[in-house]
């Protein structure tokens, strides 16, 4: 199950881990119940990582804002952007996991992003609030976060494998291209224009 009404993440097969892959882009999340590795790469936006270790079904999201911000104390959801802000694409991610089988008591977390990487976001420290959000709200809904890599000043890329709830993540200390920068800042430009198992692998290349 993947993200609606606006660009599908991109699938793939991946010849290093020689298995089916989709890749997330800021905005998106995937859902399955199949043997498929979710691919992301983060620098102030937060993906959660959810698994049911029983049924094998998991997913992942993307976001990077904790909620659509009309007014002070007044949230609004916008049709087709929703699972681009975390309050809704953490509430899209569990309801899209129990339609194929999950069960939301049973439901663990891996969370990982909010890097401070994105220049004209350090006075604001988005990355800072995407985390303590998604800790927040998986702590208010039960769902135990079994490992994590949050904040500090470095972008990542996470590899999860659903079926086995398995993450491998890695640390990138050095941007040799404004890519990921470049990704979120107009990520997040789009954004104002339209609101008024217990372990992670660390590997190099």
């Amino acid at each position: 199950m993947a993200t609606p009404n606006f660009e599908l993440p991109i699938t793939y097969y991946d010849k290093r881990f020689s298995t089916e892959a989709v890749k997330l882009l800021p905005g998106q999340y995937f859902v399955t119940s199949k043997d498929k590795m979710l691919v992301t790469v983060l620098g102030s936006c937060v993906a959660a990582c959810l698994f049911d270790p029983i049924t094998g079904a998991g997913g992942m999201n993307h976001f990077m804002l904790p909620t659509v911000n009309k007014s002070a104390g007044e949230f609004v959801q916008i049709q087709g952007m929703a699972a681009k802000y975390g309050v809704h694409a953490m509430e899209i991610l569990i309801n899209e996991l129990v339609k194929v089988g999950a069960k939301k008591n049973r439901l663990q977390a891996k969370v990982f992003g909010g890097g401070k990487v994105v220049p004209s976001f350090v006075q604001n420290d988005v990355g800072r609030f995407n985390a303590e959000f998604v800790t927040q709200f998986l702590e208010t809904e039960g769902i135990p976060i079994l490992a994590s890599d949050l904040c500090d000043v470095y972008a990542r890329k996470v590899y999860f494998f659903p079926r086995s709830g398995h993450v491998m993540m890695k640390r990138i200390h050095e941007l040799n291209n404004a890519t990921i920068i470049e990704r979120e800042s107009q990520h997040r430009w789009e954004l104002s224009k339209q609101t008024p198992s217990g372990s992670v692998d660390l590997f190099e290349d």
